[in-house]
Order: C-alpha cells, then structure tokens, then sequence
C-alpha cells in the first residue's frame, strides 16, 4: 500500500462501537474514481452519479455522516461544473429554462393530494411513511412556489420510516433527487 492509499484510508472516522459504518474499499474506490473523473474532466460521472451512490455497511466501516457530507461537497463541485458546461454549450437562458421546467414537473407532482401524490406499495410490503413524506413534500412545495428556506443538505439527510402499504421507496427517491437537482443548478 502506497502512503496515499494509507492516507486515504484513514480519510474518515471510523463508526463506533455497535454501529455500523460504510465499507471503506467502495468508498476509497468510489472517491478515487471521483477524483480521476473531476482531474481529468471527463463526463464519466456525474453528480447525479454522486448523489445516487451507495456502500454496503459493515462494523468497523467510515463514520456515515462523514461520508455523506464529503460525498455533498463532491456532488456540490460536479454540479457546478456540469451547469458551467451546459450555460457555455446553450446559453444562460436556456439553461435556466430548463430548470425551470425540472422545478416545474417537481411541483406538479408535490402538489397532488395529500396521500395521494406517490404509488403506493402492496399491503404486505414496506414503503415510506405516507404523513412523513407529504409532510417534506409540502416543506418543498413551498420551497419551489415561494422560496421558503430549504438547503441541499436538509434535502439530502431526509429520512423516512417505513410502513406496510406506504409510498413507493423509488418514486419518492426520485423526486428527491430533482429537488436537489433543481437546487444545485440555481445554486
């Protein structure tokens, strides 16, 4: 092991006692990949790549909130470049166009009735907590119709539990994401 790969590994705390952390080899490689793709500035990943990644958890394994919140700042510094690339390929008004449309279909979807706004899984399966989720997606109406204070990072640590019969896991992930999306690209 080189001294950078050492130093790499002990980037992150570790998770302490009974709890778990994530796995360092996909977190060191995911980084390291990262890393490579940001350097070289080349479109094999993305922030959208970022923001979608996941890590088996271990015992012994980095600290979660750690890796999140580097994991944010990654996100964060993609994003801008993608938005500078795409203001440069089809001008500003475009640009914001097309967030506006993203923000838009976002809304849409949040502005459904309550209980009503995602598919629901069977009765005999687990899905989100149906009054959590309408209780952030209303937060995040507001966001997108007024403004009211949301950042990213409330954004990225929602967490919901679950309930049989609740709101498609995917669906409401999905919608998270292009909240987010729609942050960064205004940010």
């Amino acid at each position: 092991m080189t001294a950078s790969e050492a130093t790499a590994r002990t980037s992150f705390p570790e998770a302490r006692g009974r709890d778990k952390g994530y796995d360092k080899q996909p977190v060191d490689e995911f980084l390291a990949r990262a890393r490579a793709s940001f350097e070289r500035g080349t479109d094999a990943l993305t922030s959208a790549d970022v923001r979608q990644v996941a890590f088996p958890l271990v015992r012994h394994g980095y600290a979660i909130a750690s890796v999140d919140a580097a994991l944010g700042r990654i996100e964060d510094a993609f994003a801008a470049r993608e938005r500078s690339s795409a203001v440069a390929a089809t001008g500003a008004k475009a640009w914001v166009g097309q967030t506006r449309d993203l923000a838009q279909e976002v809304l849409d979807r949040l502005s459904r009735p309550a209980k009503r706004r995602f598919d629901r899984v069977s009765p005999l399966r687990y899905g989100y907590r149906i009054a959590e989720v309408d209780l952030v997606t209303d937060k995040l109406a507001r966001f997108l119709e007024t403004g009211d204070s949301v950042t990213v990072e409330q954004v990225r640590a929602v967490a919901f539990r679950m309930q049989r019969g609740g709101y498609r896991e995917t669906q409401v992930d999905a919608v998270l994401d292009a909240v987010v999306e729609v942050m960064l690209a205004v940010k």
